[in-house]
């Protein structure tokens, strides 16, 4: 890889800045827990909503993105719903504001106001401790993955992988070490500006360099084109052979249509589950109001569109440069598209830019998730239990140790990967598949307890650790999501038995988050215990609207991933009716959402009142 000066000089100026902006804020982010781990509540939405979707922005899953765009085409931008990146829209709508009337730090914390601090409570707060830091362990090691991949590729120095992810890791948990969830949100701010950029030069250097005539010669059949049937029906065989076996590697090509509709399902109970014990929730609990958490959950997907323009970028010159490369290859790589297209296509003076944009993105996944298990390991385990009368230093440096070892434990994990796909599954597919039960009935059912929750998320979280031993056992080689209605159903059973087999929650317990937090759902024994106390009180009715608006969501947030693709490909079919679609579900979120928050605002201020 050939670095010029200035490449150097910009990276060495950006890495400065980071660590500056940290050192810059130790002072202020070291007076309490809520400063260090919340910002005081003080920061604006609009930048909480960018350094989410800049948290969102990893340079792991980038490389995975440019993959299945690569391979799969335009039917490859529904791959992305299987984390699913639609929660955000299922956070917009009400989630987001739910989890923000708790008022607490960590989504461990909030179970208290779910389930009390009985036994059943601590133990329901004990197994979601649990599975923040696994998953938190998990996100890290997959961090450590797509960055030691990167990194090998990308720079000159003949170093290993791992040894490339550990130096980069090192230089980022300085910053966030220092300087807790402000200096997370600031210096996220700076690599979206950094990331959008960067985003931009390669679309138009994409642009230039491949015509629409040249990539339909570079494409099989179908490539363009969004819509599927029960097959994929891409046939790679004369463009570049290998392709079709990873295709078939990765258990989706030949029943597309049903992995699809497991995927929605999945997705769909996934998305009304809430937001999960990672920065996600950091940064709806770090909001203001919980108006103003939902409008932050709102522009996340508005602020990743640069995101696709790099994907598709990033893309449309490896289909140009790249496929002659891998038709060389015995055994392609082709989750190295990304790194290969730089390191080989990319002009002298502007590598160092697109590299600094490309390692913020990396760092600002990191940075976020660092971040968030510390304040789990400090707040939920060393306050309570180990030191509950530390003072509030002596609590800020706790979250520098945490913070080291949650990165330790990431990267050790790290070490015994081999595949950004792998980890990414069992992320999607078997972590999350053992939360959904469970963190969907707390929301909706007031009869689950803590004991029911607790049973009902070990049994997943065991089903998710045992599945890749399961597989290498018996050598199978199935998508890991074909396994999740067996892990949900297992989950969910125990959920229910473990709750109807003990009592319920506190009556008071049950009768306060109802009054604070105004859930839909199965709650008319608690409405009713509400309504003996307080006449005028109101059932939440607001379900069909809710999930109407989530619907529509859905769609309009597949547009502004369609738009920005389309033009880089510059499909202008493809933009116009990307265009219309986005704009007629926009003026319907604006009067059934967005003008539905607003009243929902006033009533609920009329109501502390």
């Amino acid at each position: 890889m050939r670095l010029g000066t200035f490449d150097i000089v910009i990276l060495v100026v950006y890495f400065v800045v980071m660590i500056g902006i940290g050192i810059y804020v130790t002072r202020r982010a070291a007076k309490n827990l809520d400063s260090y781990f919340l910002g005081e509540n003080s920061m604006p939405w609009w930048l909480l909503g960018v350094s989410n979707a800049s948290a969102m922005w990893d340079i792991t899953g980038t490389m995975w993105l440019v993959y299945i765009l690569f391979a799969y085409g335009l039917k490859g931008v529904f791959l992305p719903w299987l984390w699913p990146i639609f929660n955000q829209v299922f956070d917009a709508v009400y989630l987001s504001k739910w989890v923000r009337r708790s008022k607490v730090r960590t989504g461990a914390e909030w179970i208290k106001t779910r389930f009390g601090s009985d036994t059943g409570g601590e133990l329901a707060r004990a197994i979601i401790l649990l599975f923040a830091i696994i998953s938190v362990i998990g996100f890290i090691s997959y961090d450590f993955q797509g960055m030691g991949k990167f990194c090998k590729v990308f720079l000159p120095w003949d170093l290993s992988p791992n040894t490339y992810a550990i130096l980069i890791m090192g230089i980022t948990a300085i910053y966030v070490v220092l300087g807790g969830m402000l200096s997370v949100v600031l210096t996220d701010f700076v690599q979206f500006l950094l990331m959008a950029l960067s985003s931009v030069f390669i679309g138009v250097i994409a642009m230039q360099s491949v015509s629409p005539e040249t990539l339909n010669t570079l494409t099989p059949n179908g490539w363009q084109n969004i819509f599927f049937g029960w097959n994929l029906n891409l046939d790679w065989n004369t463009i570049l052979p290998a392709l079709n076996g990873k295709i078939s590697g990765d258990g989706w090509a030949n029943a597309f249509g049903f992995f699809f509709m497991l995927m929605m399902f999945k997705g769909i109970l996934s998305s009304m589950a809430g937001a999960a014990p990672n920065y996600d929730m950091q940064r709806i609990l770090a909001a203001k109001s919980p108006k103003e958490a939902s409008f932050m959950s709102a522009i996340v997907s508005i602020c990743l569109v640069p995101r696709w323009i790099l994907i598709a970028g990033i893309t449309l010159i490896g289909l140009a440069f790249i496929t002659p490369e891998f038709n060389k290859m015995g055994n392609a790589d082709f989750e190295l598209v990304l790194p290969y297209v730089i390191n080989n296509f990319l002009p002298a003076g502007l590598v160092g830019i697109l590299l600094a944009g490309l390692l913020s993105a990396f760092m600002s996944t990191f940075s976020a998730t660092v971040n968030a298990g510390a304040a789990y390991l400090v707040n939920d385990i060393y306050k309570p239990y180990l030191n509950p009368n530390a003072a509030d230093k002596t609590l800020v440096r706790a979250g520098y140790l945490a913070s080291i070892l949650v990165l330790a434990a990431g990267i050790s994990v790290g070490f015994f990967l081999s595949s950004i796909n792998s980890i990414t599954q069992w992320i999607v597919s078997g972590l999350f598949g053992g939360y959904t039960a469970a963190n969907v009935l707390k929301w909706y059912w007031w009869r689950l307890n803590g004991y029911g929750y607790f049973w009902g998320m070990l049994t997943g979280i065991l089903c998710a650790l045992m599945l890749p031993v399961v597989k290498q056992q018996y050598s199978l080689t199935f998508n890991d999501i074909y396994a999740f209605p067996v892990i949900l159903t297992v989950s969910a059973t125990a959920c229910i038995v473990g709750s109807l087999l003990t009592k319920p929650v506190e009556a008071e317990t049950l009768k306060k988050f109802y009054r604070d937090v105004r859930p839909w759902g199965f709650w008319q024994p608690i409405y009713e215990m509400c309504r003996e106390e307080d006449a005028e009180i109101q059932p939440n009715r607001d379900a069909v609207r809710d999930l109407t608006n989530c619907g529509v969501g859905i769609i309009w947030q597949l547009m502004l991933v369609t738009i920005p693709v389309y033009v880089v490909l510059r499909n202008f079919t493809g933009i116009l009716a990307s265009v219309l679609i986005l704009v007629g579900t926009s003026i319907f979120l604006k009067k059934f959402w967005y003008e539905s928050l607003l009243r929902e605002e006033v009533l609920m201020k009329e109501t502390v009142k």
